[in-house]
């Protein structure tokens, strides 16, 4: 079928094409108009794992950011969630309760609860989807009322973040319980290691983080130093002693001023005695009185290395005795020494073992205080960035949408009609159809009754050898 056919079919049944055109269009705009309305109402959370946690400092991965997005999303969408949303708006107890409850009598036969199936119900209205390249979250939900599901949508978002904290709170709880009983066990642990601590240096006379043993160890090595030197000073009183009762003279003039001028003053005097004899004889008075005076220096040098021989005695028993005395504390002070070094390295095992449970104790407080704070946390790492209000238009039926589809495929009705029809009652409306149709040539178009003017009459000559004749206007074979 060619176009001008096809548009002289469609000229003959225009009015069977407009109705069906019009049947359609009406039909989709009656249709639009007897559905229910359907509302959407949007919260926007947002979901910020970028920042560290203010309690535990701890910061999420980058890498681990899709994960964490992808799991707050299934947090929201779940079950637990849509729960705390039926309770929280009672649902349950709406005044359309007795139809709900025959719904739900009839669609589970009175198998679970009915908070659940309400919940169950509601899920599936709720749609959650990511915002692109960010960490923001869309809470769609739609329903015929749009203060109700506005109500809901709201409800969705601070119902996330009362589990999200829950979620958050409830194994802080748990473990503030168990960090606490340890926290008991190794306090007493503490307590029982600083007892035997102190027992120990109650009983040893010692306190292990004093300087006592420094101290003792500093006379000790004093005493030690002490008995040295007057060891020294002993042996040399024994040699001045006996270099003064004559063992070795020549010497002892080194070392006692006094005895040795009086020796030289009796060696000169004898001297003296021995050169006035020679010249004089042994009754001149001057060798008399040189023999008086080596007597009277001989009796004073006696006299003087008796009374230095008899102090130097006394000096060296005196010493003896104080030797014996820093000997016997030096062996005294050793043991005390000894002693305090092994209660010490004793007391220092103690010590660690005080110091081993306060640290294992302060770890597990420190862990207790944590998940004590965390415990009693009432803020989420999620905020909600806009809340759903009401809704102004329905998002469904869309009537201007509906029209238009229903415009075209009207259109699309009414020309598919017209061509079978025409397909179906086949009709001779042109002159070429004629002529393809019959094999001869058209000598002229009646008229249809009553018609004048543009359609009437009008002859044209034949053309060519095959004798064609076409007449414009209008045709009926």
């Amino acid at each position: 079928m060619s176009l001008q056919q096809f548009l002289a079919a469609l000229r003959e049944r225009i009015w069977l094409a407009l109705a069906i055109f019009v049947l359609t269009v009406g039909a989709a705009v009656t249709v639009s108009l007897l559905m229910p309305k359907v509302y959407s109402a949007s919260a926007a959370l947002i979901i910020d794992s970028s920042k560290p946690d203010p309690l535990s400092g701890a910061t999420a991965s980058s890498n681990l950011a899709p994960a964490l997005l992808a799991t707050q999303i299934g947090i929201v969408k779940s079950e637990r969630v849509a729960l705390d949303v039926v309770r929280k708006l009672r649902l349950a107890e709406q005044p359309d309760q007795p139809a709900l409850r025959a719904k739900w009598l009839k669609a589970t036969k009175g198998r679970g609860g009915f908070e659940l199936w309400l919940a169950r119900d509601l899920q599936k209205s709720v749609e959650v989807t990511p915002a692109r390249d960010s960490n923001v979250v869309d809470i769609d939900v739609e329903g015929p009322d749009p203060v109700a599901i506005a109500r809901i949508a709201n409800a969705f978002a601070q119902s996330y973040l009362d589990v999200s904290v829950a979620l958050r709170v409830g194994p802080a709880q748990q473990y503030s319980s168990f960090f606490e009983e340890q926290a008991r066990d190794l306090r007493a642990k503490v307590e029982a290691a600083q007892q035997r601590l102190s027992d120990f240096q109650k009983d040893k006379g010692v306190i292990v983080t004093d300087d006592r043993l420094e101290s003792e160890v500093s006379r000790m090595a004093e005493l030690s130093t002490r008995l040295t030197q007057l060891q020294g000073e002993s042996g040399a009183n024994a040699g001045l002693q006996g270099e003064a009762a004559g063992l070795d003279p020549r010497q002892e003039a080194y070392s006692q001023p006094m005895l040795a001028n009086l020796r030289a003053e009796l060696a000169r005097a004898e001297s003296q005695l021995q050169e006035y004899g020679a010249r004089w004889g042994d009754n001149h008075p001057q060798v008399v009185q040189a023999k008086a005076n080596v007597a009277s220096l001989r009796a004073h040098l006696e006299l003087e290395t008796r009374r230095i021989v008899g102090g130097l005695g006394a000096v060296n028993a005196s010493q003896r005795q104080r030797i014996g005395e820093l000997r016997n504390a030096l062996e005294v002070q050793r043991s005390r020494v000894v002693r305090l070094k092994s209660a010490r390295e004793e007391g220092l095992l103690l010590l660690r073992e005080v110091e081993m449970a306060q640290r294992a104790y302060d770890g597990v407080q420190n862990r207790l205080s944590q998940s004590t704070l965390e415990s009693h946390a009432t803020q989420s790492t999620s905020f909600v960035l806009a809340e759903a209000t009401p809704a102004l238009y329905p998002i469904s039926p869309r009537i201007t949408v509906n029209a238009s589809l229903a415009a075209v495929a009207g259109l699309l009705l009414a020309i598919g009609a017209v061509v079978l029809l025409e397909l179906a009652d086949p009709r001779l409306r042109t002159s070429e159809a004629a002529y393809a149709m019959l094999g001869q040539p058209v000598l002229g178009v009646l008229p249809k009754p009553g018609v004048s003017g543009q359609f009437a009459l009008r002859r044209i000559p034949l053309v060519g050898n095959l004798g064609q004749a076409r007449l414009a206007g209008p045709r009926r074979a």
